[in-house]
């Protein structure tokens, strides 16, 4: 089944010398797993700013997190139809055939979930993306903080620590950590204390307060062994390690380990890369090669199953949304705007 579909489409393209450029670009065509969907909401992410400054592949369509709904399915795909409201999320800024900020986007049929009928709308699907997906990956992977997932519960009495609970990832790995039962204690400034309490945080202190630590150990009776980093740079990495417990523990970061952040020998740090569960292997950079992963790929898919539901039930609420004027044109500025740090506690997204 099929609907009409353009052989071009526009989309925000990487050009040469770290620019975008909004222009006509092929529709990708759709294998036998995969399915097209034609985008209506786009959210935006630290890590698109950063493809386009950094890494980002020249001729590939920049962004990563979409919803719309389907045009085209492939013919081994069974689960989903033409019309079907999906969102998900794409390595944009690596491919020519895949990424977000486009008229249409190609995608295979099992990297994306159904949103329910009823229950939130285009813009707000699409802000469960990136940041979602790697909280899902951080938390719930066997290699990552390997905790029990949703809808199984723990048993409630173990802390998990987030450091930045407001930050986009921040804003979703407390809300999934509290749904499979574990305590959550969580940094973020004053005036989003009561925004991740009310997202499920048990206990949240000032990250720049000096004594967070101390805090963060009374609080929680010095009993943390597993968190994780939604910040990752060098004083989040620090203050993340010192707030294990006294036997030490694990902590999965967003971004590398940064060698000096801590004097602790007992704290394991672990990054973890949301790309990783795509299924294609991709350069991070001119030196960094990462192979496929069946493992992450088939975590994530099967936490993709339960996503509908946790919509449905209103267990997962997305964040705050600035809704950027202007569609795809627009995305530029959008992207400066969250490179000069003007971004808390909200996500932009654009409307195509």
């Amino acid at each position: 089944m099929a609907t009409a579909v353009p052989q071009t489409m526009k989309a925000l393209v990487i050009e040469e010398g770290h620019r975008v450029a909004l222009k006509d670009h092929p529709v990708a065509p759709v294998g036998d797993n995969d399915i097209l969907i034609k985008t209506v909401s786009v959210a935006q992410n630290p890590t698109d700013w950063k493809h386009v400054d950094t890494i980002g592949v020249p001729g590939t369509i920049l962004g990563c997190d979409f919803s719309g709904h389907v045009v085209q399915v492939g013919k081994n795909v069974t689960t989903l139809k033409v019309g079907d409201h999906v969102a998900g999320f794409v390595h944009g800024g690596a491919f020519t055939d895949e990424g977000a900020f486009a008229e249409y986007v190609k995608t295979p049929a099992d990297l994306v979930w159904v949103v329910p009928e009823g229950t939130i709308n285009y813009d707000q699907a699409a802000t469960l993306g990136c940041a979602f997906w790697t909280a899902a990956q951080a938390l719930f992977h066997k290699t990552r903080l390997n905790l029990i997932e949703p809808p199984a519960k723990a048993s409630g009495d173990e802390w998990i620590f987030i450091y930045g609970g407001s930050s986009a990832v921040g804003i979703f790995a407390v809300q999934l950590a509290h749904l499979a039962g574990y305590k959550v204690v969580t940094t973020a400034s004053p005036r989003n204390f009561e925004y991740v309490k009310s997202l499920g945080a048990d206990a949240v202190f000032d990250y720049k307060d000096p004594d967070v630590v101390t805090k963060i150990k009374q609080a929680t009776g010095d009993s943390i062994t597993k968190a994780l980093d939604a910040i990752s740079l060098k004083d989040s990495q620090r203050i993340t390690a010192e707030a294990l417990a006294p036997s030490g523990g694990k902590v999965v970061l967003v971004l590398q380990p940064i060698p000096d952040a801590t004097s602790r020998k007992d704290v394991e740090f672990f990054p973890t890369l949301i790309y990783t569960a795509l299924g294609r292997a991709f350069d991070f950079g001119p030196s960094k090669r990462f192979p496929v992963s069946p493992d992450d790929r088939e975590q994530i898919v099967e936490f993709l199953t339960k996503v509908p539901q946790l919509v449905k039930d209103g267990a997962i609420k997305p964040p705050s949304i600035k809704l950027w004027e202007g569609g795809l044109a627009a995305i530029p500025d959008g992207l400066q705007y969250m490179r000069e740090g003007k971004v808390s506690a909200e996500k932009i997204v654009y409307r195509v």
